[in-house]
């Protein structure tokens, strides 16, 4: 099952997806894809209501043809996971972390997958990195094994932690600086079930994803290639802080992006384009803030 947003921002309505492609309007059961809702036994309760009757259903026509919103109202927090990747590390001349490299993203900068991304005023440098994401559905503390923490996930998604990387590393230090300028995390266009995943034969762990800008590939890489891998991110988290439900995790990006200097910085005007095997795909015109 699958779980998203439709509709302006600000006045979205929560939506569930099954394996048909049918589109249940979710409004008797929830006011929206919120913490709530995905600490509730979300796919129990749709499917309940579903057997009763109470789920209307929306016209797949007019449903393809509404704004996508985030699939995650918003976030209580977002928690990113920096040089996952071990040939992401190599490109940026890093060393492989020992552990996760942790820092948080103003949750304020998440918006829809196809939604704006705005380049900040005085950048020059703002680059892209498509990441697996994970959202929290059960409180995680001090998850004791990986099972523990796999029983937290709700779901996955797909998120673009844009970045600016001058203000990241240029600018004393703090990586947060370039991390959290306004639209900086486009994220869906669904919240994918660890279920749904499975039934479609796919393992968070070894994804594919691919990003291009203006239709050249610059990102293309896989999960599998990961250091610390969904379920070892969520279990290493939960020894240092709580994970609630609807909190996200960005779990980090594979190599090709701007600052290894194999292509130019996002500029007004370009299209970036993300998709990743089994959780749908994203676009973005980038324009000026």
């Amino acid at each position: 099952m699958q779980f998203a947003r439709l509709g302006p921002a600000g006045s979205e309505i929560p939506v569930a997806i099954d394996t048909d492609g049918e589109v249940f309007d979710l409004r008797s059961i929830t006011s929206d894809v919120n913490g709530a809702f995905l600490a509730s036994d979300p796919v129990g309760r749709v499917d309940h209501a579903r057997s009763a009757g109470d789920l209307p259903s929306i016209d797949r026509d007019r449903a393809g043809g509404m704004r996508r919103g985030a699939p995650i109202a918003r976030p209580g927090k977002v928690v990113c996971i920096g040089l996952n990747y071990r040939d992401h590390a190599a490109e940026t001349g890093a060393d492989i972390p020992t552990e996760p490299i942790v820092f948080m993203k103003d949750p304020m900068t998440v918006i829809g997958p196809d939604d704006e991304v705005l380049i900040p005023r005085n950048s020059t440098k703002t680059d892209w990195e498509i990441e697996l994401a994970i959202v929290i559905g059960r409180t995680a503390r001090y998850c004791e094994s990986d099972a523990a923490a796999e029983a937290s996930i709700a779901g996955y998604a797909i998120a673009n932690d844009v970045s600016e990387r001058e203000f990241q590393l240029e600018r004393g230090g703090q990586w947060d600086k370039g991390k959290s300028c306004e639209t900086f995390n486009p994220l869906g266009p669904w919240l994918v079930t660890p279920g749904s995943l499975d039934a479609a034969g796919l393992d968070p762990a070894a994804l594919a994803l691919r990003l291009t800008v203006n239709g050249e590939v610059r990102q293309d890489g896989t999960t599998a290639d990961m250091i610390f891998r969904p379920v070892e991110i969520v279990r290493y988290l939960s020894q240092f802080m709580v994970l609630y439900p609807g909190d996200v995790i960005s779990t980090g990006t594979p190599a090709g992006v701007a600052l290894a200097g194999h292509a130019p910085y996002l500029q007004p005007g370009d299209v970036v384009e993300l998709t990743a095997d089994g959780l749908g795909s994203q676009r973005q015109t980038v324009g000026a803030a």
